[in-house]
């Protein structure tokens, strides 16, 4: 066997047991699992999560979720928790341990602490028969059969299962807070998943300049406002209303077209009823129209009068394509 097939092989037998695994977690669900999701629901503090080593940095990972979906949740890595980070934990917060053994001496001396101050913990592990399995209120079952490593030894297998076991407790409590594509776009404001969910055309178009030139405008006015308004587009309006549409296109069949180009104006050279947009449409909506029509630009208007241009190119700047 090569090189190339010796890697692809591993790699897929990778796959194939974590996904076994994670398969495997839905059987390990009891009523613990719902039990601890109803305690952080109707918990008025906290989530406090913490976990040495890799179960650290899935800790860290799913405290990163729930607070992004509603859940206000704190990390605390258990090393420094019992040498000064133990006061993170108030009075209504509830206690996520992670843990595969259970058996770490860290965990061993933060246990009694957190039970001594009688904060509800809930365990995640890979076993429910070790120290942390017995002394938590709640156990999450991450049982896995083998790591991924082909000496049984580095964390693979189960710091997958431990994640995927944190997003379930975040989805569940999700949808027990019923949270909406709002609520997502609140906590999300700078990337470009909250931008789908909240940006608007006006928000856009309010930034780009707004050309426009009259029915009767002669083709010099129209090249001159297409050209400084730098949008290859222009609005043809009459009353305040939009009437037409003429783009760089428009020109350059008009050009091929014509011997005697003279006497045109907008009138003679704009397309009709030309696809607008409201100023108050999502973003994502603006895209959509743009897809369907494989156009680059849309009039926008509100109240029925003309209000501006946004572009694709205002659309691949904020992230929305």
């Amino acid at each position: 066997m090569n090189t190339k097939q010796s890697i692809l092989k591993t790699a897929k037998t990778t796959i194939q047991l974590e996904s076994k695994a994670i398969n495997n977690l839905s059987d390990l669900l009891t009523d613990d699992f719902a039990d601890a999701v109803e305690l952080i629901y109707k918990s008025k503090g906290r989530v406090i999560i913490t976990g040495i080593g890799k179960s650290a940095i899935i800790a860290n990972k799913i405290v990163a979720t729930l607070n992004s979906t509603g859940t206000p949740s704190v990390f605390m890595h258990a090393a420094d928790a019992i040498h000064g980070d133990l006061g993170l934990i108030l009075k209504d917060d509830v206690v996520i341990c992670i843990s595969k053994s259970g058996n770490t001496p860290e965990i061993k001396v933060l246990v009694p602490l957190i039970k001594n101050a009688n904060n509800k913990m809930i365990a995640i592990t890979g076993n429910k028969d070790s120290f942390l399995g017995q002394q938590a209120d709640f156990i999450l079952n991450t049982f896995v059969a083998q790591e991924a490593c082909p000496n049984n030894l580095a964390p693979t297998t189960s710091t997958t299962a431990q994640l995927v076991m944190g997003d379930a407790v975040a989805v569940c409590l999700l949808e027990l807070r019923g949270f909406s594509s709002k609520d997502f776009a609140k906590y999300h404001p700078g990337g470009a998943l909250g931008k789908r969910l909240y940006l608007r055309v006006n928000d856009l178009s309010s930034q780009n300049q707004k050309p426009l030139v009259r029915l009767d405008a002669s083709l010099k006015e129209v090249i001159v406002e297409i050209t400084e308004k730098m949008l290859g587009v222009t609005a043809v309006v009459e009353n305040g209303k939009i009437v037409g549409i003429i783009t760089d296109g428009d020109l350059r069949r008009m050009l091929s077209k014509s011997d005697d180009i003279s006497g045109l104006t907008a009138k003679d050279i704009m397309s009709n009823n030309p696809r607008r947009i409201t100023e108050d449409a999502m973003a994502i909506d603006a895209k959509e129209v743009m897809e369907e029509f494989n156009i680059s630009q849309l009039l926008v208007e509100q109240n029925g009068k003309y209000a501006g241009v946004v572009h694709l190119h205002d659309l691949i700047k904020e992230g929305i394509i």
